[in-house]
């Protein structure tokens, strides 16, 4: 084999590790550099804790749609959604704060309403159910405050 070729097919082999590696990057990142068509809604919590900016939201275990941004409103919580634009929700759904898998990340659970008027892209989720408080719970039960 020539000096050339060995040259070549070493050149080859790093190429294909660049993109292998960059691939990997942006899929564990969760960067999206091709986005579907999406709108955004917001919902005010009571609490956030554990909730990240790019964290998944999900409706019946099928993810939707992921967390663009969290900030302050008052005392409480704004979190803005971003959602695919082929889901419709109804005035009545309810979000709520829920823990995935046995490392305890959070996501956005939605719950569909029955209701016929539907939230317009850029509204706000009403109803809202913030994340369990395991160690309150613990603490309360170890101390008799759980009936």
């Amino acid at each position: 084999m020539s000096q050339r070729s060995i040259e070549l097919t070493v050149g080859i082999f790093v190429l294909a590790g660049i993109i292998a590696l960059a691939m990997i990057s942006v899929r564990l990142g969760g960067l999206d550099l091709f986005p579907a068509g999406t709108y955004n809604f917001t919902a005010k919590f009571t609490s956030v804790s554990g909730l990240r900016v790019g964290a998944s939201v999900e409706i019946a275990g099928v993810k939707v749609g992921r967390i663009q941004a969290i900030g302050l409103s008052g005392e409480d919580a704004l979190v803005t959604l971003q959602l695919d634009d082929s889901i419709k929700l109804s005035k009545d759904s309810i979000a709520s704060i829920r823990t995935k898998g046995i490392l305890g990340d959070k996501y956005i659970r939605l719950s569909l309403g029955g209701s016929i008027a539907m939230i317009r892209p850029g509204g706000k989720i009403r109803e809202t159910e913030p994340p369990i408080d395991i160690e309150k719970l613990i603490g309360d039960f170890i101390f008799g405050k759980v009936k």
